[in-house]
């Protein structure tokens, strides 16, 4: 039986429950997670004075219920298991995780999946900016794992993503894959201005009816239909993830860039 965290709070102040994740809880009892301390804006209080807690802390899953779109970092630093959330989620959900697997049935703050390092963070609604993001100041965004968003999300995407796949359903905003390293950032939707900016390697690939404005440090190569493209789409279905059906048969622009970084990254543009 998973553990149950009902949200009960009533407040316009930020709640972070930075800490507390399914492979912690598994060396907890009921009464040690309701006295677990988490931070009301400045202030230490205990869990239950903003969930009410029942369930089997050593079943390595949380169920979540609540709108905590007020509620922060929630699965940060996670090594195993499980969080489903019935609602939305705050800012830096799944930041700095290694394993295991997030559920959102709604829409989720900035930072999802900041600097993470490996699992799965699935948000059917929208998201907010820096998704897969370095904080300020770091070398590294994020370093492995998935993130998969449903909806629309803001700027800045996948910034100084190192590795792992990032892909987004509706929208982006402004420079996704900015300073970029490596790994996979797919939009489905319309993408903002300056993609790929500063990035070295990687592949950032826009599959809308309507192709983002490219930096002229970018070059044409080739049209081309990649199998890659065609193995990624279906691991992105067999996740529950929504890929249109004419993808599989499309072609795609490929360019190179950005020169500015010796041009040994991709966009991949579906062809007009």
């Amino acid at each position: 039986m998973a553990l149950k965290l009902a949200y009960t709070g009533e407040t316009s102040i930020p709640v972070e429950v930075e800490g507390l994740t399914p492979d912690v809880a598994r060396n907890m009892s009921v009464a040690d997670v309701q006295r677990f301390e988490i931070f009301h804006g400045n202030r230490k209080l205990a869990l239950a004075d903003f969930f009410d807690v029942s369930g089997d802390p050593t079943d390595g899953c949380f169920e979540m219920e609540g709108d905590l779109s007020g509620v922060h970092w929630i699965g940060a630093g996670m090594v195993d298991g499980q969080i489903r959330i019935e609602g939305n989620a705050g800012r830096h959900l799944g930041s700095e995780m290694s394993g295991g697997e997030i559920h959102v049935s709604g829409d989720a703050g900035d930072w999802v999946g900041g600097e993470m390092r490996g699992g799965l963070i699935d948000v059917k609604g929208r998201a907010g900016h820096l998704i897969g993001a370095a904080y300020r100041g770091s070398a590294r965004g994020m370093t492995g794992g998935t993130i998969l968003i449903g909806g629309d999300v803001g700027n800045e995407i996948g910034h100084t993503l190192r590795r792992g796949l990032l892909a987004v359903g509706g929208s982006c905003g402004d420079m996704p894959g900015f300073n970029m390293i490596a790994g996979n950032v797919f939009v489905f939707g319309s993408a903002g201005i300056r993609p790929g900016a500063g990035m070295r390697r990687g592949t950032l690939g826009f599959f809308g009816d309507e192709a983002p404005p490219l930096l002229p440090t970018f070059r044409k190569a080739t049209t081309f239909q990649p199998q890659f493209l065609q193995v990624a789409f279906r691991q992105l279905r067999a996740a529950g993830f929504v890929v249109p059906d004419d993808l599989f048969s499309a072609g795609f622009d490929l360019y190179h860039g950005d020169f500015l970084e010796q041009g040994r990254g991709e966009i991949v543009v579906k062809a007009v």
